[in-house]
């Protein structure tokens, strides 16, 4: 019902299945608590070579099995309206929460492994790569058309660390996924871009802090998507379409996917939300 309510209500292009990036760890074997004002919370997380071994590899049809059913659901509820959007949290973005146990500014704790102890670092990045993987060929099979890998927290990352501890496992999703096309995001990783530039993925998302003309020379005939500031949705009417137009703008005729640079903060107006799809459709 909530995946489908954007696009009865602010009649957008496609539906995104509403879901957790979380759901990964938790099928793996570590649960977490979501704590009002706090966020997740995981009692136990994975800093030792025994603390991984304990971690299991999950089956998505048994582990995951309610994502799978919403997701047929959905795709049944939708009739061919709209493209229904599967997605997953990027390998690094799960390791951080599998590390650290909760949101942090820095996951300084989940950056000291990487530094400390980097081979188990590998290990637990390359268990998450395989669960990702199936989970998200699982959601192609029960109806999705598209998919969505997440790094919500690449900014955290230098280059060379992304380099070495990120882009590897991302390649691999790529490469795993032939059935459908694949976006990457990377909040906050401008150095990242270029590198998906060479990758098996077919859209690339710009957060609202990216300049799209700086991008453009690093991604060939890649899709771009994005890239809105979301807090512009809290202006007028008439300050929402001239940001939106500006924005379209932006890419300069380049393949695009309009949309914002990141998701809708929990305060927006839906109307607000309204006027800039109405904006990029008339545009």
């Amino acid at each position: 019902e909530v995946t489908i309510q954007p696009v009865d209500i602010l009649g957008v292009d496609a539906a995104i299945i509403f879901s957790d990036i979380l759901v990964i760890p938790e099928a793996m074997g570590l649960e977490y608590q979501m704590i009002e004002k706090k966020g997740p919370w995981f009692e136990k997380t994975i800093r030792s070579k025994e603390e991984l071994d304990q971690l299991i590899h999950p089956n998505p049809e048994e582990h995951l099995a309610y994502v799978l059913d919403a997701i047929k659901i959905t795709k049944s509820e939708l009739d061919g309206r709209v493209p229904l959007i599967g997605f997953a949290g990027a390998p690094w973005t799960i390791f951080c929460y599998m590390v650290e146990g909760q949101g942090s500014k820095n996951f300084a704790i989940a950056r000291k492994m990487m530094y400390q102890n980097p081979d188990l670092a590998h290990e637990l990045l390359q268990r998450i790569t395989d669960a990702t993987i199936d989970y998200l060929k699982a959601q192609v099979k029960a109806g999705a058309d598209m998919l969505q890998v997440f790094d919500s927290w690449a900014g955290v990352l230098g280059q060379e660390m992304y380099n070495q501890f990120e882009l590897p496992y991302l390649e691999q999703i790529c490469n795993a996924i032939t059935e459908v096309p694949v976006t990457l995001f990377a909040k906050g990783a401008h150095h990242a871009v270029a590198s998906f530039g060479q990758l098996n993925c077919r859209t690339i998302g710009l957060d609202w802090t990216m300049d799209p003309q700086l991008q453009i020379p690093n991604v060939g005939n890649k899709t771009l998507q994005g890239n809105l500031d979301p807090a512009a949705l809290y202006q007028s009417f008439n300050d929402i379409e001239t940001a939106t137009k500006k924005m379209l703008q932006s890419f300069g005729g380049h393949p695009h996917i309009a949309n914002l640079g990141h998701g809708v903060y929990p305060d927006t107006n839906p109307e607000n939300v309204k006027c800039f799809i109405e904006t990029v459709k008339a545009n």
